[in-house]
């Protein structure tokens, strides 16, 4: 029995996303579980329709394409459309199967489903890329302005502004804000990285805070010290985070 492929197609123009719809009709082994116009329609129809192939545009309102994919915790197959040809390479750094520029041939879309086909009959291939997309969405360089959340079904655009600190918690980060506390499936390394260091401080391998939010750095044995914050949130802070903080003070 010839094997059916679950297709969604996240797009906010309408007519790329009847192109591709078009295109799709031509396989008969593909079947459209739906169409979102933005990536919080998106999440919310993975979740509930689960694609083995992803139709994904890149530059789209409220959340863009990269940071959706952030959003998913069983990514399908993806296969990027976008008329924006600067984002190729990052989109074969976080695996994905194909990068269609639009505007496209159909036999540019017949090759791009193809691999998508490949990629979603190898189970192991396909576990393979979310583990490099996870690898790459840590090392990337992000000049970060903003961190997208996921609570419950609600999705939360988050201003950096917002942000007060992060606590490492097992493989999350507890991001502490103005308007409650959120776990971000990330690293603190990735954080520490891409937080800029003008506003934020990594004090201990499990805590960055806002510099400005310092209240006071006081002893707390004879060999090491703390932060008190303008909160009255007291945390430790290691010899290499003590360092970085006379330094910055300096």
């Amino acid at each position: 029995m010839k094997k059916t492929y679950r297709i969604l197609v996240v797009d906010d123009e309408m007519l790329a996303r009847r192109i591709l719809i078009s295109n799709l009709q031509r396989h008969t082994d593909m079947e459209l579980v739906g169409e979102c116009e933005n990536g919080f329609e998106g999440v919310k129809t993975v979740q509930s329709e689960r694609p083995d192939i992803l139709f994904l545009d890149v530059q789209m309102p409220q959340i863009n394409g990269f940071e959706m994919l952030e959003l998913l915790e069983d990514p399908p197959v993806i296969i990027f459309s976008t008329a924006f040809d600067q984002y190729a390479m990052k989109a074969f750094q976080v695996s994905a199967a194909d990068y269609l520029l639009k505007p496209y041939t159909p036999e540019r879309f017949d090759e791009a489903l193809h691999r998508a086909r490949l990629l979603a009959d190898d189970r192991l291939s396909h576990r393979r890329q979310l583990e490099l997309l996870a690898r790459h969405q840590e090392s990337e360089p992000t000049a970060l302005d903003r961190i997208v959340l996921k609570k419950g079904s609600k999705i939360i655009v988050l201003p950096l502004e917002e942000l007060q600190r992060l606590e490492a918690q097992d493989d999350y980060v507890m991001l502490y804000t103005e308007r409650g506390n959120f776990l971000k499936q990330k690293t603190m390394t990735f954080y520490d990285k891409n937080l800029p260091s003008s506003d934020f401080i990594r004090i201990h391998r499990s805590h960055i805070i806002r510099i400005s939010l310092i209240r006071t750095i006081e002893k707390a044995t004879r060999d090491s010290h703390q932060v008190l914050l303008q909160d009255g949130t007291t945390l430790p802070v290691s010899k290499s985070g003590y360092q970085r903080l006379k330094k910055m003070l300096q």
